[in-house]
């Protein structure tokens, strides 16, 4: 039995370009299947009480692959919760915050973990979470899209109702 969809389904590689929203730097991002939570390379994070509020601050230094130029930027944004992660170096908690990403021609606000990626090939890691909200993954191919969202670009917002509380704790190798 064939099933059709009623609409068709952006189709992504295992390695696309996105843009950062909203100032449109173009960074590689690796789409990984076996990330629950998407990732994102941030330097001198730090967690502060804004008006009885967790927030986090913590500095962009990414290469614009559209350009070549650095782009550096601080940015303050609310706590949305912690990660836990265990491994054999012991436990790591990292701050996850929202932003947005362009993706194709449409914005997604979606969950990242903020921590130093300086020594990964990728500086931003897209999980399961974020991947379900794009389409279809094919893991034999890269580059299948390019990141074009103007003003009029929709806007998928996060959606707090499809938070799984069993992933406040990940296992990893």
């Amino acid at each position: 039995m064939t099933v059709i969809a009623e609409e068709e389904q952006a189709l992504f590689g295992w390695v696309e370009k996105s843009t950062l929203e909203p100032w449109g730097v173009e960074v590689k991002a690796k789409l990984d299947s076996g990330a629950l939570t998407s990732s994102l390379d941030a330097r001198d994070i730090e967690r502060f009480d804004k008006e009885g509020e967790e927030w986090v601050r913590f500095r962009l230094k990414l290469e614009d692959e559209a350009n070549g130029e650095t782009f550096s930027e601080w940015l303050e944004l609310p706590l949305y919760r912690s990660l836990k992660l265990r491994g054999a170096g012991g436990v790591d908690r990292r701050p996850v915050v929202l932003m947005k990403i362009c993706m194709g021609d449409t914005v997604y606000e979606e969950q990242f973990s903020l921590r130093d990626r300086g020594d990964m090939n990728y500086p931003l890691l897209l999980g399961r979470r974020t991947i379900g909200h794009l389409g279809l993954l094919d893991v034999r191919e890269t580059f299948l899209t390019e990141p074009d969202c103007g003003d009029e670009a929709p806007l998928v917002e996060y959606d707090p109702e499809e938070d799984d509380a069993t992933d406040h704790v990940v296992m990893a190798d």
